[in-house]
């Protein structure tokens, strides 16, 4: 059966469009993290969105299933396949067109890269304001697919905001087309948010219309140093009384996470002098009607915020090669946290208002109960979602620790994140990492509904089996 698959569908995708080469096939086998490692029967690249429909066809026919990949740039193993090898790995890197951008929008495909995507819309006088670490190498279809967030959610929100059209391909091959945004439009259900999350699993996205926002000609990145995270959360509601909607972003880091970061990168330079327990990076940004008063607006609200004691001192970027210096700075704490040792990493989100406090409860419940370890917290303080690390002792070994006391640790903090009101995935997705403290910990209502429409648009699991929802959530 597997040979007749493996024939029939290099003859549908031709020499470029399949491949069996273990070594070719071999990088895209493991998550970018290193966590999973799989097996494929294979490797197709289709070239457009009839090809995708036709494998997937050829798919159901042998009764194959399929595991959708991106630029493999995902935080939780969702386009990783499992070890069985039975599984066909389906790149959708040739879906690389990208369309002119038209009244504010942009038609392009599942493959192309973030970068890419900034790039046109920049050439056309617009911006597509979703920007994170991996934006050379993450994907349309892969942002749509884990409804990816970033540095810029404060202000404009998260992948689905930005989501007018999208086409996808369905288990038995056919094609849901929706590319074409209406305003209004009232027939039904909006069919097009089911795909938006989904991790692949209901269906595989080819190409979606996005919404562009017009360039902003001024912007002024801050870097502020505060006493507590608490102190972190009331400048960040002071900038947004006084800037309103011209704030773009508030991220936070804790003074570990800049010790990290400087030995890390050993020719970045510390934005303040002295010492401070938490650091906040700050971006405002404005049209061309609100350009000749942006830096006289933020040195105002600088300046109320030292005479209220929210900071205890400050820097504007002196221009746009110090801006990029400041959130190379902030891209950085997660490759430099890891480089300190093995660590727990935890997407997590709370009511924003409630994070202060979950942190410093959070860190100092796991720290008592787990001797030696250590916890870090960094992040979009603005939308209540922060990376809550939490590192090994000192001469742990990396896979023993992660894979024992690394997964308590874990259950520990989810159970802690369900009690306060959040959720275990905020940005990275539930993937293969977090199907089973879904499984355990969301609402039983909202995994039925969840496992209904599973059902109903791959009753055999086909879909990228393993990944977000496990086969009980399904009957």
């Amino acid at each position: 059966m597997t040979e007749a698959f493996l024939s029939e569908a290099a003859q549908l995708l031709g020499q470029r469009g399949l491949t069996r080469d273990t070594d070719v096939i071999a990088p895209w086998l493991t998550d970018w993290r290193g966590r999973f490692t799989g097996r494929a029967v294979a490797m197709a690249s289709p070239a457009d969105t009839a090809e995708v429909s036709a494998l997937v066809r050829l798919c159901a026919a042998h009764q194959v299933a399929i595991v959708p990949q991106g630029g493999n740039s995902g935080m939780s193993g969702g386009a990783t396949p499992d070890d069985s090898g039975r599984a066909l790995l389906l790149s959708l890197r040739r879906l690389n067109a990208v369309g002119a951008v038209d009244a504010g929008q942009i038609t392009c495909g599942a493959g192309v890269v973030l970068q890419t995507l900034h790039e046109a819309a920049e050439a056309a006088g617009m911006r597509f304001p979703l920007s994170l670490g991996g934006k050379g190498s993450a994907t349309v279809g892969g942002l749509i697919s884990t409804n990816a967030g970033g540095t810029q959610v404060l202000r404009h929100g998260v992948m689905r905001a930005f989501v007018l059209g999208l086409e996808a391909v369905l288990a038995d091959g056919s094609v849901y087309s929706a590319l074409t945004p209406l305003k209004k439009d009232n027939r039904g259900f909006d069919l097009k948010q089911m795909f938006i999350g989904s991790e692949g699993t209901l269906g595989i996205v080819t190409a979606a219309t996005l919404r562009l926002v017009p360039a902003t000609p001024e912007r002024r990145v801050m870097w502020a140093g505060v006493t507590s995270l608490q102190a972190a959360r009331a400048l960040l509601l002071h900038a947004e009384a006084a800037m309103g909607g011209a704030l773009e972003g508030f991220e936070v880091m804790p003074a570990s996470s800049m010790s990290a970061v400087l030995n890390y990168l050993p020719d970045a330079r510390r934005p303040l002098v002295g010492d401070h327990a938490w650091h906040a990076l700050i971006e405002v940004v404005a049209d061309r009607a609100g350009a000749d008063t942006l830096g006289a607006r933020v040195e105002a609200m600088l300046g109320e915020a030292f005479e209220a004691a929210l900071i205890e001192d400050a820097v504007i970027a002196a221009n746009e090669t110090q801006a990029e210096a400041f959130w190379q700075l902030r891209e950085s704490v997660a490759p430099a946290e890891r480089a300190v040792g093995p660590a727990v990493q935890h997407d997590i989100s709370v009511p924003v208002a409630a994070m202060p406090d979950f942190v410093d409860a959070a860190s100092a419940a796991i720290t008592a109960k787990f001797p030696g370890t250590r916890a870090v917290a960094f992040g979009h303080l603005g939308d209540g979602n922060v990376h809550f690390h939490v590192l090994a002792p000192t001469g742990v070994e990396r896979a023993a620790w992660e894979g024992g006391e690394g997964k308590a640790i874990s259950r520990e903090v989810h159970d802690m994140v369900t009690a306060w009101g959040g959720s275990i995935s905020a940005e990275h997705g539930i993937g293969q990492l977090k199907v089973g403290e879904l499984a355990r910990l969301a609402d039983p209502v909202a995994l039925r509904l969840m496992g209904a429409v599973k059902a109903a648009l791959d009753p055999e699991g086909r879909l990228n089996p393993g990944k977000l929802l496990i086969p009980s959530d399904m009957e």
